[in-house]
């Protein structure tokens, strides 16, 4: 398959109202995502379980607040939190404040949710249903990081923030808050067999190999990297570029982690593009030069 590369504002776009924005970035098989904009008052879907997939929300602005299980747990996201509604967890969520509420709702793997928004939330054949009758999990298995909060990893000059990853829920998704250090030279050009890589720019501009032409990709792009896409990134410029990565499924952090251990031996020190290949090596990562 071929690489999606979506900038600013580019997107299918499901509902475009004042009070409401909905457009998919992406609905592959692995992973679906969706930006998203709601208005004070606005709320999500009535409560509901999902039984075969994680449902997930990464804050970019404003705050969300999700009940969930059984008890009807509150919770309250502010920007720079993510969220893990792990199978079979009872939730719903909605913008109380007086500010719009901009964040990234995913689905991993998607089990046809882009197809769900675009019949307007009537697929019966979608994997949503009303909460069990002793109402399904409690609100303790909500995966919750707030603003700076997870497995921080220093990569050298850059670091990689760990706010999901395959010991959580279904091990469906990894997703990572990354700050790219000014003159980072990336991976080697690369596929993965099972994996979907994908990049949502925050701030900064990243500069991404997607096929054979290099892109740069200002804050508020997304892009992803179905299985077999040739692909790389790296950050010529003289500024840190910070990046959600967002890889479905988990598991691939493993890598990220062993290759923080061996970058600690020399801190400060660019990494090596061929040292990172060999122990990627390891993992769902095969060179594509």
């Amino acid at each position: 398959m071929e690489p999606v590369l979506r900038p600013p504002g580019d997107g299918e776009t499901i509902t475009d109202e004042p009070a409401r924005f909905v457009q998919i970035k992406v609905g592959l098989e692995q992973l679906a995502l969706t930006d998203n904009r709601y208005g004070h008052g606005e709320s999500g879907p009535d409560t509901h379980v999902h039984r075969e997939h994680a449902d997930c929300f990464v804050v970019l602005d404003g705050e969300l607040v999700l009940e969930v299980g059984a008890e009807g747990g509150r919770v309250e996201a502010p920007a720079g939190t993510f969220v893990m509604v792990p199978p079979e967890l009872a939730h719903t969520f909605r913008n109380e404040g007086d500010a719009d509420a901009r964040f990234l709702n995913i689905h991993a793997p998607s089990k046809g949710f882009a197809d769900h928004l675009r019949d307007g939330g009537d697929d019966q054949d979608f994997d949503t249903f009303e909460p069990p009758g002793g109402g399904g999990l409690p609100a303790s298995a909500l995966v919750v990081r707030g603003p700076g909060e997870g497995d921080a990893l220093a990569l050298g000059p850059s670091q990689a923030v760990i706010k999901s990853s395959a010991q959580d829920g279904l091990g469906s998704l990894t997703l990572m808050d990354n700050t790219i250090a000014a003159g980072f030279p990336g991976p080697i050009p690369h596929r993965h067999r099972r994996m979907v890589d994908s990049f949502y720019v925050l701030d900064g501009t990243l500069t991404l190999l997607a096929g054979e032409e290099p892109v740069d990709a200002a804050a508020g792009t997304f892009a992803a990297m179905p299985p077999g896409a040739r692909h790389t990134f790296s950050n010529p410029s003289a500024d840190p570029v910070r990046v959600l990565n967002v890889m479905a499924p988990g598991g691939f952090e493993s890598y990220l982690r062993e290759f923080a251990a061996v970058a600690g031996a020399n801190p400060g020190a660019p990494p090596d593009p061929e040292a990172m290949a060999r122990i990627a090596a390891k993992y769902d990562f095969e060179p594509a030069p």
